[in-house]
């Protein structure tokens, strides 16, 4: 008896997740969690150099600004609640000193640029379709810093907007960085301060630009670009509200574990896997907690665990604890 349909998946037969990769994440706040699964197993990872962002129009202006190595200056910041902020990047970039914003935007600037043309993976998780258009410039936001709502016109892209900001995204990528290969997902967050029927729309119109998209690439050579149906598992296969969090909007922690499972079942290579079941077991040893520390089983204990992490990092030498 199945309680519960699956969502089927396929195994690319080629250039999966080794411990030798460099993964770069970019996109809503799902893509943080995959982020820390990849981060906890000790993958070599950078997520989100400018923070959080959910649109795909937000995407690609922080491809297009690194690999034009912009600078940013002072007419691109702006003075709100008692912090300088960016409308390119999130909150948590904010500062109040307007010099330590610039420099820190200008850093990111390079560290994105550098894991573009360095990446192996990049993972871009779209979150929403519905965007902010600040009305003084015209221009479009990547968050409002809590600026007035008066400020901005909401609008909701396109699937064709959304498809041609994919193509941008991925052609701009592709002219620095040939054979990496790019994972497109949906996020399975619920954007439900937008409106549930718009969060339906915005959701529709993401889906419907990725697979427009993709099967525009796959007519012509393969160019290492797949989808993977995070929001789709979380809709069908996790179709329960036991698999939220308290808010009713975000998936909860036993739902972001069976995802990343799929994930891993997907894009991990078997030797990944199996470095991983070490990597899981001395995480696990150095959040054990004895009841006497000082007892010659845990020095022991301690012992073998030091043996464990000498040995994975003589493999890989980017592996610390």
């Amino acid at each position: 008896m199945y309680l519960q349909t699956q969502i089927p998946l396929t195994k690319p037969t080629g250039n999966l997740i080794s411990y030798g990769s460099n993964v770069l994440l970019l996109g809503s706040c799902f893509v943080e969690h995959i982020g820390e699964k990849l981060s906890y197993y000790k993958f070599q990872t950078v997520q989100n150099p400018f923070g959080i962002v959910f649109h795909p129009k937000a995407i690609e202006r922080i491809v297009v600004n690194a690999i034009g190595q912009k600078q940013y200056l002072e007419e691109d910041v702006f003075f709100h609640n008692e912090q300088w902020h960016c409308f390119e990047v999130h909150s948590k970039l904010s500062n109040p000193s307007k010099e330590a914003l610039l420099n820190n935007l200008n850093n990111q600037v390079k560290v994105a640029a550098q894991e573009l043309n360095r990446a192996s993976h990049i993972i871009i998780t779209l979150g929403t379709a519905w965007v902010y258009r600040f009305t003084k410039t015209n221009t479009l936001v990547a968050n409002c810093h809590k600026v007035s709502q008066k400020e901005f016109q909401k609008e909701l892209l396109s699937i064709e907007t959304i498809k041609n900001a994919l193509h941008y995204i991925t052609d701009l990528i592709k002219a620095i960085n040939p054979k990496v290969t790019v994972i497109f997902t949906v996020s399975p967050v619920r954007h439900l301060k937008d409106g549930f029927i718009e969060n339906t729309q915005s959701k529709a119109h993401l889906i419907a630009a990725i697979h427009q998209f993709l099967n525009l690439q796959s007519v012509s050579v393969d160019r290492n670009l797949h989808y993977f149906p995070s929001y789709e598992i979380m809709m069908d296969e996790l179709r329960d509200y036991r698999f939220y969090a308290e808010d009713m909007v975000h998936p909860n922690t036993i739902a972001v574990n069976y995802i990343w499972e799929k994930f891993q079942s997907v894009w991990m290579s078997g030797e990944a896997s199996k470095i991983m079941k070490q990597v899981d077991g001395i995480q696990k040893g150095l959040q054990h907690k004895p009841f006497n520390p000082n007892s010659e089983a845990h020095q022991q204990f301690l012992q073998q665990l030091e043996v464990q992490k000498k040995e994975l990092q003589q493999k890989f030498t980017h592996i610390s604890f």
